[in-house]
């Protein structure tokens, strides 16, 4: 006889746990990736930073900043497990805005993220982490661009909202960001559609690359002046 099946099923765990079995699974790929992107986006960042990630999941990218002090929020239970000692972590409820803490911060990050809030949601964040961010502060968002993406975009069944490189910049704008940089086309979509083998050496160059094949994602900073 077959011993019954002990995997969880989906009916049985809490929606963040069951997005990340389902769409986002633990891969080893990823943290090659965001070794590069912490790397190439680190003139960005000061060792002396004070940085916050919105929306670490595995903590992929504040794993791999270089900064005095780090801290990462998301609304999943296991995100703990996969951050660094030295980064503090916070479960939170982003729709609900940032929590508190005490100081504001020279970077806060986010990649994928704002498209998983209502349109007034994301809004109300924009304006949440301009008031978090030190005069000079910067948000960087690696994010999703329809423009490019449309296809893939609500393959995902959680995203609520569209931005592209012109939407993203703009409503930023409006809540007082002065716009730094803006790469339309930054980075694939997903690993599964780069068809390119994931090498340190290759995404370096597709980096620095004027031509990207299947980018769909952009790169936003803004700071606050």
């Amino acid at each position: 006889m077959n011993e019954p099946d002990s995997s969880p099923r989906l009916s049985d765990v809490r929606p963040q746990a069951s997005y990340h079995m389902v769409h986002l699974s633990p891969d080893t790929v990823r943290l090659t990736l965001w070794r590069v992107l912490a790397e190439y986006l680190s003139t960005y960042i000061s060792p002396q930073a004070q940085v916050l990630e919105l929306g670490a999941g595995y903590c992929c990218w504040i794993n791999h900043v270089h900064a005095v002090h780090r801290v990462a929020v998301d609304i999943w239970d296991d995100m703990p497990r996969y951050a660094d000692p030295e980064v503090q972590t916070i479960q939170h409820d982003l729709s609900k805005g940032l929590p508190t803490f005490g100081h504001p911060f020279d970077v806060i990050l986010a990649s994928n993220l704002l498209e998983h809030f209502a349109p007034d949601v994301a809004s109300h964040l924009v304006a949440d982490v301009f008031a978090h961010l030190q005069t000079k502060g910067r948000f960087i968002i690696i994010q999703p661009n329809f423009r490019y993406a449309y296809r893939s975009y609500f393959d995902d069944y959680t995203h609520r909202s569209i931005f592209t490189d012109a939407s993203l910049p703009n409503l930023m704008r409006a809540h007082g960001f002065h716009i730094e940089r803006v790469e339309p086309k930054f980075m694939p979509y997903s690993l599964r559609e780069s068809r390119l083998p994931i090498r340190p050496w290759l995404i370096r160059a597709y980096l620095h690359s004027p031509f990207k094949p299947f980018a769909g994602q952009m790169l936003v900073i803004g700071q606050r002046i």
